[in-house]
């Protein structure tokens, strides 16, 4: 089938929005045309341009990767399919909402330089994962290490990440006279909005400390708290869309029908009203960030690390044992929401059997060695941030550090089975392991990674103590039998 004479819209949709197409300028530009993006912010932007009859129309930019996603993408005149299931109920609808698409191997990162600095444009959203900021996973600063970084502030005019990219960009505005523009993480990090103005004013400070200035007095860094499971598409789940749709979709996705989306309502050039699609506008994100990122993504990597250890290939079949689903109600509601701000006005036991039945729907395959990737950049605030904060307060926790002793096992089981790392530390796990004997000397050589840990292997032995009993007992045990101690009865 040639894609590029299909009308896409001829095809079998249960929603499918009505507006001008036509009339719609690139007022987004997003890096980072993932499942996610496509599942979450682009789905709340189409459904807000039907309701308003004043559509934003989004540009995407992808720096990483094969060109064929983009290519299809052009060829679809930016139309994509949504399938969103429950245990019960599909859903298929046409995101209508992209107006143009970029990938910089292709077509060059000025053209991506040139896009951002257009007029019309009023904010560059994000997904990039957390590596993408290139910062420190641990104290959040600009990793002037990190090659990427180091290739920018040699080259800021051909950047290669997208912090030297939108660095550029705003110089490019700043030197046109055009306004500011508001830079909008998507990405599942704390505070990932101050993270984002962190990062680009460091980056920019290295190379023009008066363009420096003019961001922090112009541009805004709104922050987000994003939820919406949107597995990693496999041969099955574009089966699932073709026979829901009708169209073989090389740029569609299968995805939970539930989404939910916080904004700080922080920009300076205006913004869709997304709340019109469901949103939530807010003076202070951060105690749904925490909430989110502690009890859904803490939870998720729990499970990933342990439940992929223990043979299970897919989250929902983790539910399905008894034992591992209480443990991690467990964690959620007696480990992850006490750390939580008193502020937050949910019900947070009720939040946990949302996630719980969401975690359970046979119908989203998420695959624990998809949540896996990356642990190095989600263990400080899934993991270590939360054991913390309990260490201070006097209590004790024990799922906790089975998610990091999970991760740990995980991590010698890829480099001693010769299996696939996903992390952009796994040449320093490596190295940090080299000459350590099987046992607590492995557990002791990983906590020692600065960049994941700190010095909290030397300054903490409460710290040092619980992960450490529970790598001993994952190793002399089985992950099984673990999981059903911390889990109780």
């Amino acid at each position: 089938m040639n894609k590029a004479s299909v009308d896409i819209t001829n095809y079998r949709y249960d929603e499918c929005t009505q507006y001008a197409r036509d009339t719609m300028s690139s007022d987004i530009v997003h890096i980072g045309f993932g499942a996610f993006h496509r599942g979450h912010q682009a789905v709340y932007n189409d459904l807000t341009n039907q309701v308003t009859g004043q559509p934003w129309g989004i540009c995407e930019i992808n720096m990483f990767g094969p060109a064929q996603l983009i290519d299809d993408l052009n060829a679809q005149q930016g139309l994509f399919s949504v399938v969103e299931t429950s245990a019960t109920n599909t859903v298929s609808r046409l995101v209508r909402t992209v107006t143009e698409a970029l990938h910089t191997p292709v077509t060059g990162i000025q053209a991506a330089i040139d896009k951002i600095a257009e007029p019309q444009v009023k904010i560059v959203s994000l997904t990039i994962t957390e590596k993408g900021y290139c910062a420190d996973p641990k104290s959040g600063e600009l990793d002037l290490n990190n090659p990427l970084i180091q290739h920018d502030l040699a080259n800021p005019t051909a950047p290669q990440s997208a912090i030297g990219l939108i660095t550029e960009a705003l110089k490019v505005r700043r030197d046109k006279g055009l306004p500011a523009l508001s830079v909008m993480s998507c990405d599942n990090i704390p505070e990932n909005g101050h993270l984002t103005k962190n990062v680009v004013l460091s980056f920019a400070k290295q190379v023009d400390a008066e363009l420096a200035s003019w961001i922090k007095q112009n541009v805004t860094f709104p922050s987000t708290m994003v939820d919406r499971i949107v597995p990693a598409m496999t041969d099955e789940s574009f089966a699932i869309l073709e026979q829901t749709t009708g169209y073989a979709d090389p740029c569609g996705i299968v995805c939970e029908d539930f989404r939910q989306w916080v904004i700080e309502d922080n920009f300076v050039a205006g913004r869709p009203e997304w709340d019109k699609a469901g949103a939530m506008f807010v003076g202070d994100v951060l105690p749904y960030e925490e909430m989110k990122l502690r009890m859904l993504n803490g939870s998720h990597s729990f499970l990933a690390y342990n439940g992929n250890l223990a043979g299970f290939e897919f989250i929902y079949q983790c539910m399905e044992d008894a034992t591992f689903k209480r443990a991690t109600r467990k964690l959620m509601l007696e480990e992850q929401a006490k750390t939580l701000s008193p502020s937050l006005e949910v019900n947070l036991e009720e939040y946990a059997d949302l996630l719980l039945a969401r975690f359970s729907n046979p119908n989203v395959k998420h695959k624990t060695a998809q949540i896996a990737m990356d642990g190095s950049q989600k263990l400080p605030q899934r993991a270590i941030d939360p054991i913390l904060n309990h260490l201070e307060r006097g209590s004790k926790t024990a799922c906790l550090p089975t998610l990091i002793a999970g991760w740990m096992h995980f991590v010698l089981d890829a480099l001693n089975n010769d299996k696939p790392l996903h992390d952009p530390l796994a040449d320093e796990f490596k190295q940090a392991l080299v000459g350590a004997s099987q046992g607590v000397e492995q557990c002791q050589a990983l906590m020692a990674v600065k960049a994941v840990f700190g010095d909290l292997s030397t300054s903490n032995p409460e710290f040092k103590a619980a992960v450490e009993h529970a790598f001993i007992s994952i190793q002399q045990g089985s992950v099984a039998a673990n999981i059903e101690a911390i889990a109780g009865k």
